[in-house]
């Protein structure tokens, strides 16, 4: 599948690889210390965050999930 943005597709196979590699290789063999993958996710992320800007694409009401915000207590 192709990123939001046609710059960004090369960048989310690259992360896909990584993510896919380490969930396989690692996680389901109970190894989930590190995160070998963050730095390609951040440049995805920019990538994307920048290419929803571009097109004007609305995103008002939307809420994000990351590595530094907590699930609400009606989120599922």
């Amino acid at each position: 599948m192709n990123s939001v943005g046609e710059a960004c597709t090369e960048l989310k196979r690259e992360y896909d690889q990584c993510f896919n590699r380490w969930f396989a290789e690692k996680f389901l063999k109970g190894d989930s210390g590190g995160d070998p993958c963050g730095q390609l996710f951040r440049r995805y992320q920019l990538c994307v965050q920048k290419a929803i800007k571009e097109k004007d694409i609305p995103i008002e009401g939307l809420e994000f999930m990351g590595p530094n915000k907590a699930k609400t207590e009606n989120s599922s």
